[in-house]
């Protein structure tokens, strides 16, 4: 299935946020209008005429990518592929990049850090957002850079810092 969502800003179309949410497993997954108002609260200025793709995926998919990508023969909570070319426009819209979210790896890691599943969803996806724009962690310095805005734009979602239980 597939549902696209927009928002936050301003009322006019060409200056939101525009997500493609498609969802290739049953089970529990956040609405649209959830995951575009998270991803755009991470994004900040970078959301306005944007857009990116989410895939809700199962832990194959995830671990097929993982590995081709990253080199890690696992499935993982959310990998983000950038836009290697931006330049490109689709309708006038700048597209960032995907997201693709292993729903029962979220589910999985929420439940062993005693984290309510809701708020560890949009905490993978502002991380992953700010991977699109990017931001990373290879560094401790840029490490604690994306945290603090991880922290941040949660805190202004009204969830809890995440790092607090590690």
């Amino acid at each position: 299935m597939t549902r696209t969502g927009t928002g936050p800003g301003p009322v006019s179309a060409r200056s939101c946020l525009q997500v493609d949410v498609q969802r290739r497993v049953r089970g529990w997954a956040p609405r649209t209008g959830d995951i575009v108002s998270w991803a755009g609260s991470a994004l900040g200025r970078h959301a306005s005429g944007a857009e990116l793709a989410v895939r809700v995926v199962g832990p194959a998919e995830s671990r097929r990518l993982n590995a081709r990508y990253r080199g890690k023969d696992k499935p993982t909570n959310v990998l983000s592929f950038p836009l290697q070319s931006p330049c490109a426009l689709t309708l006038g819209r700048t597209p960032l990049g995907d997201l693709v979210i292993c729903a029962q790896v979220v589910r999985a890691e929420a439940r062993e850090q005693r984290k309510p599943l809701r708020a560890h969803w949009a905490h993978l996806v502002i991380h992953g957002a700010l991977h699109l724009i990017g931001y990373d962690h290879e560094s401790i310095r840029d490490a604690r850079r994306m945290e603090r805005r991880e922290i941040a734009v949660l805190r202004r979602l009204g969830f809890a810092n995440p790092y607090l239980s590690r």
